[in-house]
């Protein structure tokens, strides 16, 4: 049996070992995501030595996507990895219309990316059913396109962040662990109480569970280690920010975006600029999922996403 120990941060260095060798970069497979999220979806992480494996408990047990070399996993040794995890099956599974096979034999493995599961239907021999997961696909925008927000597919956007900076005298910072000075992540993490009482996240499941990833991560910004972004001042008060990490060489993914809305086009603004002011020299902007939630999912797609990392939900009958 694979030994599952829950995410702390003296697991950091022994994962990223790992993901640095996977063929895809995930935003989900951040680290900072798994820190961030651990509580709210129960994770928990298992070494082999050559992969991580992790669980998630809520809201129904499940595995995720081997992290490592995927094109080192041979078939044999991954149907005795899957027969080695004990993961009860939950009736959530049982809404994906799989009709063959007894519920108890079945594993779930969440948020696979598309190379995988092509690797996994091309070598292993069992049956898998693969279900798309379209609220977990990550948006990729082009980050000159972000940077410039130039011709017609831009118009509305660049228009509001000009219309922001005529509107507002405002002052971009990056965010620093220093204390007492514009950008510290105190008056970050004030802004995000501010943002989650404006909201009643108290009243609000998912809400309360992103406030509490947001204080987990910026309360061990320096353990974490890859963390960058940017904030906004009006009237020496920050009235946005944005949290982002390199994923690698090209590719940077924005973890956390709050703002004031009643500042008219501020977030247009803080994307702009964060973009502008903290991603030199990348070529994507991963600006993560939609959980199939339909106004994120209008908003991102009035960006113009140059390409999707797909997922897909995996079920195996053992």
């Amino acid at each position: 049996m694979l030994e599952f120990k829950p995410v702390t941060l003296s697991l950091r260095d022994e994962y990223e070992t790992r993901r640095e060798q996977c063929p895809v970069k995930s935003a989900d497979y951040t680290f900072t995501n798994l820190w961030g999220w651990a509580d709210k979806y129960g994770l928990s992480i298992a070494f082999t030595e050559h992969f991580a494996f992790i669980h998630q408990k809520f809201p129904y047990h499940c595995i995720w996507s081997p992290v490592g070399n995927w094109y080192n996993l041979e078939m044999d040794h991954f149907e005795k990895l899957l027969n080695s995890v004990y993961v009860p099956f939950s009736e959530e599974v049982s809404t994906m219309n799989i009709e063959d096979g007894s519920l108890h034999e079945k594993l779930c493995m969440h948020r696979v990316t598309d190379d995988l599961v092509q690797y996994i239907q091309q070598n292993y021999k069992k049956n898998v059913a693969i279900i798309e997961a379209k609220g977990q696909w990550e948006y990729i925008y082009s980050q000159k396109d972000l940077a410039t927000l130039s011709g017609n597919r831009f118009h509305k956007k660049k228009n509001h962040v000009n219309s922001f900076y005529k509107s507002y005298e405002c002052e971009f910072h990056p965010l620093t662990t220093q204390s007492g000075v514009k950008g510290s992540l105190d008056d970050l993490l004030e802004l995000q109480n501010e943002w989650c009482k404006w909201h009643d996240c108290e009243h609000s499941p998912s809400l309360y569970a992103e406030n509490d990833a947001v204080f987990r991560v910026i309360g061990n910004w320096e353990k974490l280690g890859n963390l960058f972004g940017g904030s906004f001042y009006i009237d020496n008060q920050m009235v946005a920010f944005a949290v982002g990490e390199s994923l690698d060489d090209e590719n940077v993914v924005v973890h956390f975006e709050k703002a004031k809305a009643d500042y008219r086009g501020i977030y247009q603004a803080i994307n702009h600029a964060f973009v502008n002011n903290c991603t030199e020299g990348y070529s994507f902007i991963n600006r993560e999922q939609d959980l199939d939630e339909e106004g994120i999912r209008k908003a991102k797609l009035s960006y113009n996403p140059v390409d999707f990392l797909k997922k897909s939900t995996l079920v195996f009958t053992m």
